[in-house]
């Protein structure tokens, strides 16, 4: 059977014994971790699910939990499955997210969230599954998830206890890691 690299397409000389090739050499191996732009921070750590629908999968689409760190896997492990629709992440050891809900219109940010995330530390963003939300990562103590209110917008705050999808739709051209959030603790 011929295999292709996973980043680039091109034939792969299968290796004799061991482990199948998923990638032609080091720079496709090293660009597909990048692909999405996923913060280092997050592709370093095993906390990575599939989901359908919402529901959280193992990477061989049994049901993952987030509570249950034998169900979650690294990210090459994750986005290499084909198991349900896409990536998440288990929030927690630090790494949180504030989600807001329908915020985009026509593919443009409302005025007033684009103030409230102007006035954040810049970190890694990005568009919801929906495509009129956005996700803001950063790092965030652990807690219990919350709603907040600021300046008259709603956002939902999540640190430990969830997932997060992850589109790769890259919001707005910021850092590619992420800051620290923890003053969204004082809203």
């Amino acid at each position: 059977m011929e295999r292709h690299c996973e980043h680039c397409g091109k034939a792969i000389i299968a290796a004799a014994t061991g482990r199948p090739k998923r990638f032609c050499g080091q720079r496709c191996r090293k660009a597909s971790n990048r692909a999405l732009g996923v913060p280092r921070r997050l592709r370093s750590a095993d906390r990575w699910i599939r989901h359908y629908k919402k529901r959280p999968l193992t990477v061989t689409g049994r049901a993952a939990s987030v509570t249950a760190p034998s169900t979650w896997s690294s990210f090459t492990a994750a986005k290499a499955s084909t198991a349900g629709h896409g990536l998440g992440f288990v929030l927690g050891d630090g790494v949180g997210c504030l989600d807001f809900d329908h915020c985009f219109t026509n593919g443009v940010l409302d005025p007033k969230v684009a103030t409230l995330v102007e006035s954040l530390p810049a970190t890694w963003m990005e568009i919801s599954p929906s495509g009129d939300g956005l996700h803001v990562w950063g790092l965030i103590p652990e807690d219990h998830g919350r709603v907040l209110y600021r300046d008259g917008v709603k956002v939902e705050r999540y640190s430990t206890g969830r997932y997060i999808t992850i589109t790769g739709k890259r919001y707005g051209n910021g850092p590619r890691e992420l800051a620290d959030l923890s003053e969204t603790l004082s809203w």
